[in-house]
């Protein structure tokens, strides 16, 4: 059996939703299904209505009766009269709906949220990377229990760590995009408050809201945090290993996240993490780990002055990561709930 896969934007693109369709993806075809990648060029989910008709032209072009599994950057944004003319079994795979993206117009959120909903009744089945999301599409956006299928990112155990290098300070690593919703403005206050401390700090990701990178580096300069903190912009797999490998914990200060792979990817390398008590953070971190609320540097600040200047509870949190590593889903387990959903589509009752 044929399956499509439509991944919105560049399908190269190091983002946590991208990479998690390649990698499922990939674990699809290495179980022996045959799968066809579909790009969806466009400024996802602020197409324009040519980007919007050339996607549904490519979905359209599909043998009769393929079913397609369409990431719901793409699926929640099409206009409702594009979905409904998809005659086919579709899988809606939403990584956390658009309509909760921090910082939204009300006016915008209102209609994104109106948008998703009704896109997600011709869903035959959805499925979604966390049990938080799934609560959401089932209690806000009106999706059947029965119709929603959890599947954890899936993750590859990291290399053994070396004995971290005792010259220098500390690295401090947080990786995500350079946008609102990941709270980069808010680990640099929590930054700041902290400055009387050793240690150095790396942003990784790519720059995603052209004013939200402006107002990230003027923060940075007018805390005087310009020689401690870096924003390299997005890097490669190879280079971001390096960082993993010399790091001495992780943060990200995130407003939101319907899962947040990179949490799992630090724990995978032994590494504290101090997040935040939101969206499905707290289930991806299972107990292990610190929290604080949302938006508030103050107590991320405090964190972060914990870990770094007592070793004992360093150790604590180091090894309570490597034990949560430990019980993670491999892409193959994720790959498995996917097909699961793809059958479910294609039975008389899907």
């Amino acid at each position: 059996m044929q399956l499509a896969f439509a991944i919105p934007g560049d399908p190269e693109a190091r983002t946590g939703g991208t990479l998690y369709d390649r990698k499922v993806i990939d674990a699809l075809r290495a179980a022996g299904q045959d799968v066809t990648l579909i790009a969806l060029p466009g400024d996802w989910p602020n197409q324009t209505k040519a980007q919007e008709s050339a996607a549904l032209a490519r979905l359209g072009a599909l043998p009769a009766g393929c079913p397609v599994v369409i990431d719901g950057l793409a699926f929640g944004a099409f206009s409702e009269r594009c979905v409904a003319t998809l005659a086919r079994p579709m899988i809606a795979l939403v990584h956390h709906p658009l309509a909760l993206e921090p910082g939204l117009s009300p006016d915008l959120a209102t209609d994104l949220h109106a948008r998703e909903r009704a896109n997600l009744a011709y869903a035959a089945q959805v499925v979604v990377p966390s049990a938080h999301v799934g609560g959401l599409l089932r209690d806000q956006f009106g999706v059947p229990a029965s119709r929603i299928h959890v599947a954890h990112p899936g993750f590859q155990p990291a290399p053994p760590r070396a004995p971290a290098a005792t010259d220098g300070p500390p690295l401090i690593l947080s990786v995500g995009l350079l946008c609102h919703r990941k709270g980069h403005d808010v680990l640099l206050r929590a930054l700041g408050a902290v400055a009387d401390l050793d240690w150095r700090a790396v942003i990784v990701g790519r720059h995603h809201e052209a004013d939200h990178v402006a107002e990230l580096q003027g923060l940075r300069r007018a805390l005087g945090l310009t020689d401690r903190v870096m924003l390299p912009g997005e890097l490669d797999a190879d280079a971001l290993a390096a960082l993993y490998a010399q790091a001495s914990l992780f943060a990200l200060a995130t407003r939101y996240e319907g899962y947040g792979m990179v949490l799992s990817e630090a724990q995978q390398h032994g590494l504290p993490v101090i997040s935040c008590a939101t969206g499905a953070v707290p289930e991806a971190l299972d107990g292990s780990g610190l929290l604080a609320p949302p938006g508030d540097a103050s107590a991320f600040a405090a964190h972060l002055r914990a870990v770094l200047s007592d070793a004992d509870l360093h150790a604590r949190l180091s090894a309570q990561s490597l034990a949560r590593a430990a019980c993670l889903p491999g892409w193959k387990d994720t790959a498995s709930i996917l097909a699961g959903a793809v059958k479910a589509a294609l039975s008389p009752q899907g």
